[in-house]
């Protein structure tokens, strides 16, 4: 099976097939550094990344994958003279936030990371082309904005499927200079109530760029004229993404040739934002749950499925994440001394292929996951090794393409026997007391046994006991007595 991807501006699946063969061109628009990332916010970068890690390491592409920063707008603007500090020394500082949030959610590094203020050139390039060819004008009001021409290009409304007639006025700029109020601004003259060093200098007059520029521009500069994927949450689908294909297309790119969009986090229903003061800042919720968890929280819904947050939900990812963590370290404590943690490509299970391969269905693979580790389990407790081995390498490595794989060293654990670390230690400290419980029931000396069970217990180490003997596991925090949902 092909992968098949949904083409938003077709509105159906498509076979994906790459422009360039064995490359794929992917952008994807990262976040304005107002303010700290909330989960609603990341979600477009883990949907991302699990489409990356697809075409990666199942279908062997080499992807090149472009996440902009964008660190001037508006509200950069305002939230920096409101809290008395420089622009860009706020952007800064929450492009840093934002950073370690994706990463703490185990995110892959974009190939690259531009940001808006380093690609003027390019912007102004662009636009020139689209006031030569008659798709964008001055205003004449020596405002020192530039505005697209909606009616100029009768292609403008593709995207969503509107016409023009029925859109309302662009709000992202003053209409003072403008022929319609549907006209999007290019480019922003400078206000005197803004700071000198937010604008930049053009043939048009000092000013600085309109959001929608910024991506067109940056997304020609490191993936060509035309590429295969543009991305990104379904909020963006209008105005920004509209507004980029035609200002695109209108100086003649191809621009690109898929269009994906995930979509929101609610809470309580409404979609989780600033304005709406539900916002769960990631740097918050993982100090009280692990990030694992927050990742599989975010990834097991498929990506143009809305996750409506609630009272619970990472405990129940938690609990879900524990049941493949156990079985992992279970298998590897039973497996040969050596077996390799590495992700085996030839261990994924057809039907979890077919899941991904039909526009990422994450819940299907998550099923395969699911049974795969039940099989395990009981091949544990048959002591049948080499069913053991198999559901542990398929359970690695599908896992792993999906970026919750718990024996991954980006979650702080590194369970493999006799490394000689801190896991490896407890291991061992912890198997002399298991031989000791086995050996006081197997003397029917009940009492000693239980008092084996109750101090592992007390130092946070939980036993179960099962047909092929005792399994242990560390105990998970409690996140209600922490006061987190």
């Amino acid at each position: 099976m092909s992968l098949r991807l949904y083409d938003t501006a077709a509105r159906q699946l498509r076979d994906f097939t790459p422009l360039v063969p064995g490359k794929v061109g992917i952008y994807i628009c990262g976040l304005t550094t107002q303010s700290q990332p909330h989960i609603g916010h990341v979600r477009f970068a883990v949907a991302f990344d699990v489409l990356r890690r697809w075409l990666e390491g199942r279908h062997g592409y080499d992807v090149s994958l472009v996440r902009n920063v964008t660190d001037i707008d508006d509200k950069i603007l305002a939230k920096s003279a409101d809290a008395g500090e420089e622009w860009f020394a706020l952007s800064y500082r929450n492009e840093v936030a934002t950073a370690a949030a994706l990463a703490s959610l185990g995110v892959l590094p974009p190939t690259y990371e531009p940001r808006a203020t380093g690609h003027i050139t390019e912007m102004v390039e662009l636009m020139e082309t689209l006031v030569e060819k008659g798709h964008a004008y001055a205003a004449t009001d020596g405002s020192g904005d530039v505005y697209f021409d909606v009616k100029s290009f009768p292609e403008y409304g593709s995207l969503t499927h509107q016409k023009i007639e029925d859109m309302e006025a662009a709000q992202d700029a003053d209409p003072r200079g403008k022929r319609d109020p549907r006209d999007f601004a290019l480019w922003k003259g400078r206000k005197e109530s803004e700071p000198a060093t937010a604008s930049w200098p053009t043939p048009f007059g000092v000013g600085r760029p309109g959001w929608h520029l910024e991506c067109s521009a940056m997304a020609r500069k490191y993936l060509g004229d035309a590429f295969d994927i543009h991305g990104g949450g379904v909020d963006l689908r209008f105005p920004h993404h509209e507004n980029e294909q035609a200002q695109s297309h209108a100086a003649g790119l191809g621009f690109a040739n898929f269009w994906l969009h995930n979509a929101w986090v609610t809470l309580g229903g409404e979609k989780m934002s600033k304005s709406l003061g539900n916002s769960l800042v990631v740097s918050e919720v993982t100090k009280v749950a692990r990030p694992l968890a927050l990742r599989y929280y975010l990834t097991a819904a498929h990506y143009r499925s809305t996750i409506d947050f609630y009272e619970g939900s990472l405990r129940e990812a938690e609990a879900t994440v524990e049941r493949i963590e156990g079985f992992l370290t279970r298998a590897l404590r039973s497996l040969p001394d050596g077996t390799s943690i590495t992700p085996d490509l030839g261990a994924v299970p057809e039907a979890y292929a077919a899941a991904m391969d039909d526009d990422l269905n994450v819940s299907g693979a998550l099923a395969v996951v699911h049974d795969t580790v039940r099989a395990g389990n009981t091949a544990l407790d048959d002591g049948d090794e080499e069913a053991v081995a198999a559901a542990f390498a398929s359970v690695v490595v599908m896992t792993d393409l999906l970026g919750v794989n718990p024996l991954d060293p980006q979650w702080g654990t590194d369970t493999t026997s006799g490394s000689g670390d801190a896991q490896g230690a407890l291991d061992a400290l912890v198997q002399v007391q298991l031989e000791a419980r086995a050996a006081a029931r197997a003397a029917r000396d009940f009492a000693t046994a239980d008092a084996i069970r109750d101090q592992l217990g007390l130092a946070g180490i939980v036993i179960e006991d099962t047909a092929s003997g005792a399994n242990w596991s560390l105990a998970r925090r409690d996140n209600e007595e922490t006061g987190s949902i």
